[in-house]
């Protein structure tokens, strides 16, 4: 029996499915699972081994599509600079460059290579680019041995890519991809596959699924149909992990499904259940799938993260706040700051860390210094949190949509108190109004941001009237249902159900 979780891609900046992804390996390696985390997506200059074990992934756990037709295992890049250079065996006349891109001329400085090393200022190589009288011509990737090359032609002015070769350890070739633009063709010995999903059909034949083999999705557009038609017998799930519908299109005759969803919801017949991260997304989708199509699909509630142990502490920081969350448009973690610079007038010695990357941390530096509030409101960047959480007093989020909210798990599993708006699904799982903090009404057809960010003001002011230590033990009962030996337990469950009864 094997349990293969099925994704695009995977980066530095991980989204909140590839985190599920890694809380889901922790607790299917407790279960004595077999379990792989197969990856589609053509992943470009990284080694895709550096991507999965800088998240948490074992090398033996991963498929990465395109590597699974060689006998190329997953493994550290070890191929070093010396290993590129002796093979041309011509004399380099000048080097350039520093930190992790090398150039290296020769010809009489008519070509040249560039080198991407792994890390910086390190002797080993990740991608090498050929570079013939200012025209790109070939690129190699590499692991422990060269994995593939990119062949480029030159139009418009531009190198375009026109065919990757695939190789085994031992340089020849396994199978070839030719590109025109975003359609590709896949040229085997015994077969020739002319789109990218006809390519994903002969992976998933290749695996020579059973009835004991678990396919779970996580996510599913543009490849549900493939998956559907090339299963086997193989049981499918699908996880959901964000906002499924959209509200304001929805009445009581007909539902818009997010576009992510659309294809496995309206053939829910064919897939074997569905996991939703809350019991509450679980209870509106259930009560949806009976009135728009008189069906009960199996539906199982299980966190997308868990707790390997609740983190106790010492001494709280008096009066701190702390947000943690990518610093994007839709986290409004400026109506935190917002929030924050107004309880300060009343409370005057809160302090606010902010944890996290992204776009809007220039606007946030912008508004913290206009405001003056250096002193007492930090960017942190990113880091590990996790006994980070535990010197902080109270935790806020600014989401106004959150599928289950990792951040929010890991805060309670730390004692903290919470803030942040009424609205499905994270919040109202973590965030017990009045008990362990506070769920701030909201209407965002409706409210303007000076009211919204007036209540979250309120609710700061109000938490630290309190007693916040009745707030932290509340919040430390909480987490309790989202420690691993419960959430084991669910996983359990589900597999024996689904394949045994």
């Amino acid at each position: 029996m094997t349990i293969y979780n099925i994704n695009y891609g995977i980066g530095w900046a991980s989204s909140g499915v590839e985190y599920a992804q890694r809380y889901r390996a922790q607790l299917l390696r407790q279960c004595n699972q077999n379990i792989k985390f197969v990856f589609l997506d053509f992943i470009k200059n990284e080694n895709i081994q550096t991507l999965t074990e800088n998240i948490g992934f074992k090398n033996e756990e991963i498929i990465w599509l395109y590597q699974y037709f060689t006998d190329i295992k997953i493994a550290p890049t070890s191929v070093t600079v010396d290993e590129i250079i002796k093979p041309l065996e011509s004399e380099i006349s000048k080097v350039e460059g520093q930190d992790r891109i090398k150039k290296f001329f020769f010809n009489q400085d008519s070509n040249y290579l560039i080198c991407y090393l792994k890390y910086e200022n390190s002797n080993i190589v990740d991608r090498v680019e050929y570079i013939s009288r200012g025209k790109l011509l070939r690129r190699d990737y590499y692991s422990y041995v060269r994995i593939l090359s990119e062949y480029f032609a030159p139009e418009e002015n531009a190198a375009k890519l026109y065919m990757r070769s695939f190789f085994n350890e031992d340089g020849s070739i396994a199978y070839n991809e030719y590109v025109n633009d975003e359609e590709s063709m896949f040229v085997f010995g015994d077969r020739i596959l002319y789109t990218k999903q006809a390519f994903i059909a002969y992976f998933l034949e290749k695996l020579h699924l059973t009835e004991e083999d678990l396919l779970i999705v996580d996510r599913s557009k543009d490849i549900g149909q493939t998956i559907l038609q090339s299963k086997g017998p193989a049981k499918v799930g699908v996880v959901i992990h964000a906002e499924h519908f959209n509200e304001s299109t929805t009445n009581d005759s007909y539902i818009l499904w997010n576009n992510h969803y659309e294809y496995v919801f309206m053939n829910a017949h064919e897939i074997d259940f569905f996991i939703t991260a809350t019991e509450i997304q679980k209870q509106l989708l259930a009560k949806q799938f009976e009135k728009y199509y008189h069906s009960k699909p199996k539906i199982y509630t299980i966190p997308v993260g868990s707790l390997s142990t609740l983190v106790k502490s010492e001494q709280r920081m008096p009066y701190s706040i702390i947000t943690a969350s990518r610093l994007a448009n839709e986290k409004h973690v400026d109506w935190l700051v917002k929030a924050v610079l107004k309880a300060k007038e009343s409370v005057p010695e809160i302090t606010f860390d902010i944890y996290g990357e992204g776009g809007q941390k220039q606007l946030l530096n912008k508004l913290i210094k206009e405001n003056n509030a250096e002193a007492y409101i930090a960017l942190k960047g990113h880091v590990d949190l996790s006994q980070v959480y535990k010197d902080y007093d109270l935790f806020l989020s600014g989401s106004t949509s959150e599928g289950f909210g990792l951040t929010l798990m890991e805060a309670i599993g730390s004692g903290l108190g919470m803030i942040g708006f009424d609205v499905n699904y994270g919040n109202p799982t973590f965030i017990k109004n009045q008990e362990n903090g506070y769920l701030i009404a909201i209407d965002l057809n409706d409210d303007k941001e000076a009211e919204i960010v007036d209540h979250l003001a309120e609710g700061i002011v109000n938490y630290f009237k309190n007693d916040t230590r009745r707030f932290h033990q509340v919040s430390y009962e909480i987490a309790e249902k989202f420690t691993q030996p419960v959430i084991v337990q669910k996983w359990n469950q589900l597999i024996k159900e689904v394949l045994y009864d």
